[in-house]
């Protein structure tokens, strides 16, 4: 091998071991985010549950309103409320892109 070859596995080598010791810190500071980021897996798969199963989304929105039809006809007000503004948020900042 001539002296530019052996300067680049040299290089290529020192690349790897500099890689490997910023996995190892980046692996060592996320600790936090293992636990928020496991929070959110289940609560996305509770709405892949819920996605899957949506008869009991159903029901439960039938008992509430037996229960309580004022009341949940003033949250479903908020509800839509919060919805729309998010949509016209929504649309707004992608038509700014």
């Amino acid at each position: 091998m001539n002296d530019r070859a052996h300067e680049l596995a040299r290089r290529q080598g020192e690349l790897r071991a500099r890689i490997a010791l910023q996995r190892t810190a980046l692996a060592s500071h996320s600790g936090g985010l293992e636990r928020v980021l496991g929070a959110a897996d289940k609560a996305l798969a509770g709405v892949d549950w819920l996605k899957a199963h949506p008869e009991v989304v159903g029901v439960t929105v039938a008992v509430v309103v037996v229960i309580s039809p004022r009341r949940t006809w003033r949250w479903g007000k908020r509800a839509f409320y919060v919805w729309r503004g998010w949509q016209t948020v929504r649309n707004s900042l992608l038509g700014a892109r």
